[in-house]
């Protein structure tokens, strides 16, 4: 596949060992599967070592968007040009990385969103509000994104820990970035609950990052 070859299929992974290896063995034909288990404690790390990926262990755990900046910092290292992120649970179809990939070689642009039919939760969907109105974005908070190495170092980070993984692409829309998006279909999800979480919980964790985002579109910084 073009493209395939300088890229990274980054998969954070938290007790994942119900889904991991098919996620792995599926999307190896697409790039390097590149897993950081946060912390797992059921053997997430080695099924995912067994089946064919690179794994970064990370203990204690650092959370999404701290696994994630580990697998970038990875990525660096490794010398790879792109990145795709990915969830380690299985609720991506193959046909959406593979359009994100495609879009990323095909094209100049440095990067590339992937566009859920609808929003999850209420959280969601009121964020997805905001960054339709302020850059033309209609899901921001998809998980599945193809990030252009490059991009990524001249902004100097992923995120810092409450951005629920849209710092950096956000920041690369506020500086005008041009972008791709890409339909893709989130189909159930195979093992137990989400590590995001449910309910209120999950609805704060969303309303405090798109506080934070509006902040720093206003005054240029975030909430306290």
């Amino acid at each position: 596949m073009t493209g395939a070859g300088d890229t990274a299929i980054l998969m954070p992974a938290f007790n994942e060992a119900e889904t991991i290896a098919e996620v792995v063995r599926n999307v190896s034909q697409c790039g390097l599967p590149l897993v950081v288990d946060d912390g797992s404690t059921d053997g997430t790390a080695e099924l995912a070592e067994a089946a064919g990926a690179t794994v970064i262990r990370l203990s204690p755990n650092r959370g999404y968007e701290g696994a994630l900046e580990a697998g970038f910092e990875a990525a660096g290292r490794l010398g790879l040009r792109r990145v795709v992120t990915y969830d380690a649970d299985g609720q991506f179809e193959l046909a959406g990385l593979k359009a994100v990939i495609a879009a990323m070689a095909s094209g100049n642009n440095r990067l590339v969103l992937g566009q859920r039919p609808e929003a999850a939760r209420f959280g969601e969907w009121l964020f997805n509000v905001y960054t339709r109105l302020r850059f033309g974005v209609g899901d921001i908070l998809c998980g599945l994104k193809g990030y252009d190495v490059s991009l990524y170092r001249e902004v100097g980070r992923f995120g810092t820990g409450r951005s629920v993984g849209t710092e950096l692409a956000l920041a690369a829309l506020r500086r005008g970035e041009a972008f791709d998006t890409v339909p893709v279909t989130v189909l159930p999800r195979q093992s137990g609950p989400s590590r995001f979480g449910q309910g209120f919980r999950a609805n704060r964790r969303l309303l405090t990052a798109l506080c934070d985002a509006v902040k720093f579109d206003l005054f240029g910084r975030k909430s306290a």
